[in-house]
């Protein structure tokens, strides 16, 4: 036995450290406890959570507790749940958590399936999967006032349902909260992503060529990332504006069978499935480094990975080695995201910004239901980001200019 094994009391006290930690360096949300706290807006409901479940994600639970609600909380990835964390988590009163680290496939969907039989009056979705199993189980959803949805493989998601007429519930889309999608996505992951990959292999970015796939506002800050360590950085792109911006921004741009045969480290942002396939594995050089930066496990092809060899030798912890042609090639955190996999994700003032819209979103969802348009996928009110921008510079320490009576007359009316 590991002379490192914790005792679930030593896990506990492990995991109330780092909440605590996150806590401390999270000044808007703890603003936002200080102005509704007495109030108590989420009382009486019950709100469900598919979050991964780390930190500061356990900070936000913990706040929906304390304004209020009952909340079931459940991990939304199978690697991504930290046990210390959960189990601290389950510790705070009015919340149970329904999640542990690299469970099975069978048993993260019993984990939702058993947070979601407490007919939630709203969820925080992240990635989509609440909403799919609301959409097999309606008995589950008898009380839904709505939701939200944190990320952009989710909202793509919640875009078809709707065109199809199928969104069942009213879902504000948090991911492209201007304080969400321009802080979290291109900053958080930008860094969070390096910060996986510099875990878990130990070597060096600079003088590598690393190729990044997508150059939305998560690749493109993983590419600036890259080149900060001095990395040579390839942009693959299927939108010719992304890619005529990568190239703008100084970056080579080409195919992806064009960056397989050359490429050092792969970083996949795409949102999107079978980015990297058995065509491109044959391509790589010996020693390349596969990571994953969406969602899903699908955009580096896992599977067809197995079919060079079913049974991959552990080359480091979250590292995997396959060969492939007489080559080897290592996959981290078996193809899934890669910043909560192998990290502890984004940094705590990040997601600061994140989980504040997320909280009063949902505050919002619990005072104007009856307002919101139904089956819909809505943006989040311009209030909403406004506060937590607002709050964030003033955590800084930093004041702006106020729009003067005249200056405000011009913009109205043009002279």
């Amino acid at each position: 036995m590991s002379q490192y094994q914790l005792t679930p009391a030593e896990l506990i006290e492990s995991g109330q450290r780092k909440i605590t930690w996150a806590a401390n360096h999270m000044p808007i949300m703890n603003e936002i406890i200080k102005e509704y706290g007495e109030q108590k807006p989420l009382s009486d409901l019950t709100i469900v959570t598919s979050v991964h479940l780390e930190a500061k994600t356990a900070y936000l639970v913990k706040t929906l507790a304390t304004l209020g609600a009952t909340v079931y909380a459940t991990g939304c990835n199978p690697l991504s749940t930290q046990d210390d964390v959960a189990m601290a988590l389950n510790e705070v009163p009015f919340v149970t958590v329904y999640a542990k680290h690299n469970c099975k496939e069978d048993e993260y969907w019993g984990f939702l399936g058993k947070a979601l039989r407490h007919q939630p009056h709203i969820i925080i979705d992240d990635g989509g999967d609440l909403v799919k199993l609301l959409q097999h189980y309606e008995s589950y959803g008898k009380r839904m006032l709505g939701g939200c949805e944190e990320t952009t493989t989710g909202i793509h998601r919640l875009k078809a349902l709707a065109k199809q007429g199928q969104l069942k519930f009213p879902m504000i889309n948090v991911n492209d909260a201007d304080c969400k999608h321009n802080y979290d996505n291109h900053y958080g992951t930008g860094q969070s992503a390096l910060d996986g990959i510099l875990r878990t292999t130990n070597l060096i970015i600079a003088g590598k060529t690393a190729v990044v796939a997508g150059y939305g506002d998560c690749g493109s800050g993983i590419a600036k990332r890259l080149r900060g360590l001095g990395a040579k950085v390839i942009v693959t792109e299927i939108d010719p504006i992304k890619a005529l911006k990568a190239n703008m921004d100084g970056y080579s741009v080409m195919k992806m069978d064009q960056a397989a045969k050359i490429g050092d480290i792969f970083v996949t942002a795409t949102g999107c499935t079978d980015v990297i396939t058995k065509k491109h594995f044959r391509m790589m050089k010996n020693g390349a480094i596969l990571a994953n930066s969406g969602h899903f496990n699908v955009e580096v092809n896992v599977e067809q990975l197995h079919e060079f060899e079913p049974q991959p030798r552990q080359a480091r912890d979250n590292i995997e080695a396959f060969h492939v042609n007489g080559k080897t090639l290592y996959l981290l955190a078996e193809g899934r995201l890669v910043n909560l996999a192998a990290a502890d994700g984004h940094a705590a003032e990040i997601m600061d910004m994140s989980f504040s819209i997320q909280l009063l979103s949902v505050i919002h969802i619990a005072k104007y239901f009856y307002e919101l348009t139904p089956k819909t996928l809505i943006p989040v009110p311009k209030y909403i980001d406004q506060k937590v921008a607002e709050l964030a510079l003033r955590s800084q320490g930093i004041e702006i200019d106020r729009l003067t009576k005249r200056q405000r007359e011009y913009l109205e009316n043009g002279f």
